[in-house]
This record gives C-alpha cells, structure tokens and sequence, in this order.
C-alpha cells in the first residue's frame, strides 16, 4: 500500500533515487566546510560583456514551506561545472546545510527540475534528478539535532549559494547566492492563542467564514506546543488546534501521568467553537501522542477521524487515568536496548514489551470503544518502535470487535519523524527518555518522498470523513 503502490514517485521527488544518508558527526562537519575559509568572490567587471550568474526562484521571494520551490541559475558558462549548496538557521541559531554538484546545459543554464546532481566522491547530500533535493536533505553542522519550527510567524531564511567548480567549497570561487523565505503560515489563516480553563493551545482558522472541518493536533514526547504541522494543515480548509499537554506553562513538568479529561477539556471546546464544523472533528497524533488520540477516540464522544503516524495501540512511557480507569504504561526492558560503540547511538526498537504478551494485556487501549474512521500512516523502517506490526495488530483488534477496517498506508525506506513534506529526516537525535541519541531509522530520499505523499493522503482522508468530499488522494506534486 501507499506511494510505492500507487507509483507516485515520479511526479512527487523525481527520479534520482540514490540519495546518501545523512552525514553526523565530523562528517557532516567536513561536508559543510565550515571550519574553514569562505568561497573566494569572483568581481564582476563592469566593462566585460557577460552578466554574472545569479540564482532564481519560483515563486520568487516566499513559498510555503510544504510547497516545492522552483531553483535554477542563469548566466553560467555553457557545461560549468558548479556546486549548489544550501543553509538555514533554526531559531536557535544552529545551522543546517546540504550540498549537490550540477554542470550547466549549453546555454549556461541550470534548471533543478531538468538537471539531475551528479555522483561525486567530494560528498554530495544526494544525487539524481531530485528538484527539492537541497532542502530534505539538509543535516545540521553538529549531529543529532532535528529541524524544528518554534515560531511560525517566522519563516526559515534559505540561502543557495553557487560556487565554481566541484572542488573542496573552502576555497571554491563564489559566484551568486540567492536567499528565498519559507513560510509555515499561510495566508490569511488566523492565528489565535487558547487559553480555556485547563486548555493550552494555539487555535489556526482559514481564511473565510466557516464552519470548517475541525482536528485536534498533538506532538510526541517532546512537549511544549509544536505549531508548523497545524499552521500548514490550516491552509487546506482546516480548523487546527495544536494542543500542548506536558513541559509547557502550567501543564505537567515531566511525563509520568497523564488524565484524560485534560483532552476531553479540549474536545469540547472544538465541539462548541462557532468556526468548527460538527458533528465530529478529527484528531492527529505522531509517535507518543497517537496513543493519546487512541484513548480520546476510545472513551469521549465526539471524534470521527483518528489518524496515526508511527504510533502504539497501547500505552506508553506514562499512566492514562480516565475517571476511575488507570492504563499503566507497556513494560520495556533496557537490556534489549542496542548501542553502535563507533557512534555512541542506540537503536531502541526492541526495548518496548509486546502489548500482546502480557495477561489481559493491561496497557491496550480499548479501540473496541471506539468509533469513527482511523488512518495508519507507517514509516517500514521506523526505529523509535515497530509501526507497522502495532499497525496490523491494530487493524485485526478493531475488525475483530466488529469495527470497520482501518487504512493503513505503508512506506519503505521511512522513518519514525514523518514530518510534513520537505522537512529534512533526522537519522538521530537526543531522545528526552533515553537520555542518549537514539537512531529514528529511514533513508532520506525514500523518507522524502513519503513525507510528500502521506502529506496528500492525510488531508484527503480528513476531508472525505469531516467535510463529506472525496478528497484527492493522489499526489499533485
């Protein structure tokens, strides 16, 4: 199932399927060439006939951030060899970078769309015909940090520079950059900060009168409120609400219990908003909070949709009380735990018991209970835990108790983060639980390109159950 099924490839990354994973460590440092000497310019002389090379974009100033952008370099000398390398800074001031090698069509013209990156012994982030290819395969300076948006009022600052040559960048001849905004609010959405009662929030509404299809949106173990996936999804119709539950304000410092009437709290206030459309709204979780959307789903009135990415049908990491009902956390056992003695990162796949094992198996949510339509989103090389097995077993405990069968949508060669599109993969990074970097899995072309399409297959899905239309599941892109 999913993209690779359905043959969505082509028009959603292209054709270059043999991207590099992403470089840690001194590596990624090596790649990037900061430690040394920036490019040398090369001066343009005012008298000599040619004008200098310079990098275009389309649209030209901004584009949402899961929007493709064209990138393309005119005035270069017919066949130049060049390297194309691409930076932004988080908010935080760490930078990202990715590099690629081109050579000019005989009109010293480079067209990112026609020209596929070339292979290179010098370190190329990727290669083959990949249009976006600069930006998911962006890795930070120093590893084992994720790209995150923590403010979307702001956008990403993208800087593509072209330098001469397909030599070391240290000392390679500059000869244009260009710098592109990337946006994470769409136009016109209104951003309005919930304060209701116990609720933490940040409420996203379309431009418009409404009501509009309602989805309450919630992150994994990293807390605080994340926005950009809301703040995206609001610009195709939705009322978002991006829902903070633990290490923000007033709301519990650590994870170690968590009660459901916090959620249902948040529910009701979706339901009675004047902009939201009833009867039902959608909920969407990653990692950690799908198990959360699973109980919301299980045990309130009131949601129509669930939609998972790499998520558990049981418990996880903390106990869920529910009025008289306490669901203990799934057991795990650290001796199963795996660590790389080269790079110091654990694989922790195998550390989570199997739900199944245990007698009565006390951690499963009851999704007997639940009603409404669910949508499994799996990336086959997920290492934070097995998705796609919890997925199966999800999908056989439903229909089993008489329920319709879940879709699930499956996409080798993804990781745990499926993040939306153009977001680059993170190969590892700090896990706030472990207390060491852990590997997430995926391989950053087929991870790219699962990020595209699960992004089409999430709305579409959300707009066929809350809004009654059809949805376009296939990939525009």
């Amino acid at each position: 199932m999913g993209l690779f099924a359905h043959g969505l490839l082509g028009s959603a990354l292209g054709s270059g399927w043999r991207a590099k994973p992403l470089l840690l460590g001194s590596a990624a440092s090596s790649l990037a060439g900061h430690a040394g000497p920036r490019p040398r310019r090369v001066a343009f002389s005012a008298g000599s006939m040619a004008p200098p090379p310079r990098v275009r974009f389309s649209p030209a100033v901004r584009s949402l951030f899961d929007k493709p952008v064209a990138i393309s370099v005119e005035a270069l000398r017919p066949q130049q060899a060049v390297t194309l390398r691409a930076s932004l800074e988080d908010e935080a001031g760490k930078v990202f970078e990715s590099r690629a090698f081109y050579r000019a069509d005989d009109e010293g013209r480079l067209d990112l769309s026609r020209s596929p990156a070339l292979e290179s012994s010098g370190g190329g982030s990727f290669s083959g015909l990949e249009p976006m290819g600069l930006l998911w395969s962006l890795a930070p300076r120093k590893p084992f940090r994720r790209l995150v948006k923590r403010d979307v009022q702001r956008p990403f600052l993208l800087e593509v520079e072209v330098l001469d040559g397909h030599g070391d960048p240290r000392s390679a001849s500059l000869l244009a950059k260009g710098v592109h905004e990337r946006v994470f609010l769409p136009e016109g959405v209104r951003r309005i900060p919930v304060r209701e009662g116990r609720v933490r929030a940040t409420l996203f509404l379309p431009p418009g009168d409404g009501p509009f299809p309602g989805i309450i949106d919630l992150y994994g173990t990293g807390g605080g409120l994340p926005e950009y996936r809301a703040s995206l999804l609001s610009g195709y119709g939705f009322a978002m609400l991006a829902l903070a539950y633990y290490k923000y304000e007033d709301l519990p410092k650590e994870m170690k219990e968590f009660h459901l009437e916090y959620f249902e709290e948040a529910l009701h206030y979706m339901l009675k908003h004047p902009k939201v459309k009833g009867p039902g709204i959608g909920l969407l979780g990653h990692s950690k909070a799908v198990d959360l959307c699973f109980a919301m789903a299980s045990f309130l009135k009131g949601i129509t949709v669930t939609v998972s990415i790499n998520g558990s049908l049981a418990n996880v990491a903390a106990t869920l009380r529910y009025k008289d009902i306490a669901i203990p956390p799934l057991g795990i056992d650290v001796k199963r735990l795996k660590i790389d003695k080269k790079t110091g990162i654990a694989d922790i796949i195998d550390v989570l018991d199997n739900p199944f094992e245990h007698p009565g198996h006390p951690s499963l949510i009851p999704l007997e209970k639940a009603e409404g339509h669910f949508l499994f989103i799996v990336g086959k090389d997920d290492h934070n835990w097995k998705s796609e097995f919890l997925a199966a077993e999800a999908s056989k405990y439903l229909q089993a108790h008489g329920r319709e069968k879940p879709e699930i949508i499956c996409y080798p060669g993804a990781g745990h983060y499926i993040e939306p599109p153009y977001l680059p993969m993170c190969p590892a990074s700090m896990h706030l639980m472990v207390g060491m970097p852990v590997t997430w899995g995926g391989e950053p072309g087929a991870h790219a390109a699962a990020q595209v399409d699960a992004w089409q297959q999430i709305q579409a899905f959300f707009h066929k159950h809350l809004s009654g239309e059809p949805g376009e599941r296939k990939n525009k892109l």
